[in-house]
């Protein structure tokens, strides 16, 4: 007889909880978990399908090394030891810009960042990239700008807001907030609130909203400066937070005088009636605004982040309850890494700056591989992370990785990316191991769960951050520890904390290294340095987090962090663990003045001149790529990479090639049959669905497909479609507007 067992989904950012069954040492059921706080019972499709994540094929049970067209099994042993000699020579020939580490954004968790990112340090090197990187670099760097810190990113006030805007999100689908469907079901049936949508076609949320945007596909710039431009021109502003809470909006203010929203308009394809209620509306409700990867990932990416901070300025919703706030968090997800910095790295060959707190952009990987520099990327680990499906231009990375010198691949199973690695070491998955994500965005509470290991792992697999600290003892990088500090480990933890810090005082070496010193003290005993990393996080978190700890209802002391790591302990499904203070939002800002810094001087050139000719005619569809394909349609039937069993889909029309009825009568093409589509990067074959719910013009592809299985292909991978090129100027890659063409296959 099995026993149910409290965790979370380990499919998307959201980590909904469920309850799993466990029996005879496997998972087999799994139900939504009423009990956590946050997701108080609800879960999508894709979490009641985990289980085949946990159990996919191809699983990795010891480590490999390839050795001509072919892996062969070696020991731990021998992996850690070339693995750690050929990162030596690397480093000692190269230097440290001949290092990247690209991992730590997976949604299952994230505890293995703090080691990737700490043993990169270690080795003199600042290259991270991320799916942080790959999505939100231009979104993250305009709030570094207007906040004072990259890491301060902002999220809607969806319980006060009477009015929330979906900009770009598909929220019915993508998720992206706790409980979504259910949040945008309620908002949009409450006759007190309005659920707006500015999205090109008829999504699942647009279908669902009170008012929706039908905009034209690449506008979304022009639509935000038409907007503001209404505001400003009709007196809606809030003009008391403008003139007390913003530096700088008299710089900005002359881009939208005068300006020819109605023109604008037009070249939107939007009514300006419609728009222009809507602006009224802005003007007079506390609203919040959502934004996804139709936004981030649009033409125009970072000009479009920082157009809707303006609107957000400009409405006096930006760190009010009802509108934009920064949520409380343990720790931050990254740090303030601001490229005027001289001590802030570049990337070589392409000049880009780690712009999402400290995440480069995976766009730019490729190049800076093979670039024939001197200083180009020599080595590359990659942790819980696969690239050659998750990030763009696929063809580029496949050439790209087969010139590495080295390339070492954690993973639960062989993925595309682990085929091409000379090590591939296997990991523990996320049902095996202690782990946890800081992806919760709630306000103002702040919610922590730390899944605990529901079934044992094949022998040999670890955790990915017990690989990181084998690799750091290693090469060298972490003291050695004395017996007596491992023999406190078994014994009081508080204890052991002032052994710790006493022993650390006369190390200067081991103040950086603290993870790692954790995982083989604490760790050692927990056979998890994600667990012991987490005690050490508690147990040194930053004063905000000790206030909102109060706030929640946890007594201030010493031992603070001790007694929130044992709640979360005695909490498998999660908990509160600290509160945000809303009268106290403004104090998040970092910036020079004190106050919200609306002028970007980077950006000032570009949102002056952003006009309706110039984007009537940029618009235009070039003959031999007419139409716009959307790479990475959200879907119940797609999880980034991690469900590779087509079985999880049986029956359903997983990955198609979407096209309006109109498009496929001119084109002569009949939904179910197979199609190409072509882009400037390549092109591949998928089945046609023909769909209302498409904008005529549009093409939808979803991303997560493409994957082996079996030995056989499953599904039309998107990214051999995009080009690395194709991004915006921090790094962003347009996946949401790449040129396409559509024939007959």
């Amino acid at each position: 007889m099995g026993s149910w067992h409290k965790t979370g989904c380990v499919l998307c950012a959201q980590n909904c909880g469920l309850e799993i069954l466990v029996e005879n040492g496997r998972l087999s059921k799994v139900r939504p978990d009423k009990d956590n706080p946050r997701s108080r019972g609800y879960a999508c499709r894709k979490g009641l399908k985990v289980i085949y994540h946990q159990y996919p094929a191809d699983r990795l049970t010891t480590p490999l090394k390839r050795e001509g067209g072919e892996f062969r099994p070696i020991s731990w042993e021998q992996a850690i030891s070339e693995i750690a000699g050929q990162l030596k020579g690397l480093l000692d020939h190269y230097g440290p810009r001949c290092l990247a580490y690209m991992g730590g954004g997976a949604p299952g968790g994230n505890m293995e960042a703090g080691f990737g990112v700490r043993l990169l340090r270690a080795l003199g090197s600042q290259y991270y990239y991320s799916s942080s990187g790959q999505e939100f670099s231009g979104h993250w760097w305009v709030h570094g700008r207007m906040l004072g810190r990259q890491y301060n990113v902002t999220k809607p006030d969806e319980e006060r807001g009477k009015m929330l805007l979906a900009w770009g999100w598909n929220g019915m689908m993508s998720h992206q907030m706790p409980r979504a469907r259910v949040v945008l079901k309620e908002f949009a049936k409450d006759p007190d609130r309005l659920l707006v949508a500015v999205d090109p076609r008829r999504s699942e949320t647009a279908a669902a909203a009170n008012i929706h945007l039908a905009l034209r596909p690449g506008s979304d710039a022009l639509l935000l400066k038409a907007m503001i431009a209404l505001i400003l021109e009709n007196g809606w502003e809030d003009a008391d937070y403008l003139a007390r809470r913003v530096e700088g909006w008299d710089q900005v203010r002359p881009w939208f005088e005068g300006f020819d929203a109605r023109a604008a308009l037009e070249v939107c394809g939007l009514e300006y009636q419609q728009v222009l209620e809507l602006c009224r509306l802005l003007g007079s409700k506390r609203w919040c605004v959502h934004p996804d990867l139709g936004l981030y990932m649009g033409r125009k990416s970072t000009l479009n982040s920082y157009l809707l901070m303006l609107l957000l300025t400009v409405c006096g919703s930006l760190c009010r309850s009802g509108g934009n706030l920064v949520p409380g968090t343990i720790m931050p997800l990254g740090f303030h890494a601001d490229e005027r910095d001289p001590k802030v790295w570049r990337t070589v060959a392409s000049g880009l700056p780690p712009a999402a707190a400290g995440s480069f952009p995976p766009a730019a990987m490729p190049e800076e591989i093979t670039s024939g520099l001197p200083d180009r990327l020599r080595a590359v680990l990659v942790s819980a992370s696969n690239p050659l499906r998750a990030y763009p231009d696929t063809s580029a990375y496949e050439r790209a990785f087969g010139e590495l010198d080295l390339l070492v691949v954690n993973d639960i199973v062989m993925s595309e990316t682990a085929r091409l690695a000379h090590y591939v070491l296997p990991c523990r998955s996320f049902f095996e191991s202690w782990d946890g994500t800081f992806f919760a965005n709630t306000y103002p509470e702040v919610y922590f769960q730390m899944r605990r290991p529901l079934v044992e792992p094949p022998e040999q697999c670890k955790e990915a951050s017990q690989i990181h600290c084998l690799l750091a003892k290693e090469l060298g990088l972490v003291p050695p520890v004395p017996g007596e500090l491992k023999e406190a480990a078994k014994g009081e933890r508080l204890a052991f904390g002032m052994k710790l810090m006493q022993w650390a005082q006369g190390q200067p070496a081991a103040k950086a290294m603290l993870p790692f010193v954790l995982a083989e003290t604490l760790g050692a005993q927990w056979d998890s340095a994600a667990l012991a990393g987490l005690w050490g996080m508690l147990m040194t978190a930053p004063k905000a987090f000790a206030e909102g700890a109060a706030r929640a209802g946890f007594a201030p002391g010493p031992d603070l962090g001790d007694r929130v790591f044992s709640a979360v302990m005695d909490h498998p499904e999660g908990l509160w663990i600290g509160k945000a203070d809303p009268a106290r939002a403004w104090q998040v800002l970092r910036t020079a003045s004190g106050k919200l810094e609306a002028f970007i001087p980077e950006l000032a050139e570009e949102a002056a001149a952003l006009s309706p000719e110039a984007e009537a005619k940029d618009l235009t569809p070039d003959p031999a790529f007419p139409l716009v394909l959307n790479a990475g349609r959200h879907m119940d039937y797609n999880a980034n990479t991690m469900m590779r069993n087509p079985e999880w889909n049986q029956g359903k029309r997983a990955c198609t090639v979407a096209l309006s009825p109109d498009d496929a009568e001119a084109m002569g093409l009949s939904d179910g049959q197979t199609v190409r589509v072509s882009t400037a990067a390549g092109s591949g074959e998928g089945e046609l669905q023909v769909s209302q719910a498409i904008r005529p013009g549009m093409v939808l592809i979803p991303h997560g497909f493409g994957l082996i299985h079996g030995g056989q292909v499953y599904g039309l991978n998107v990214n051999y479609l995009t080009s690395a090129a194709n991004r915006d100027p921090l790094g962003t890659p347009l996946h949401r507007y790449v040129p396409c063409r559509v024939e007959a296959a």
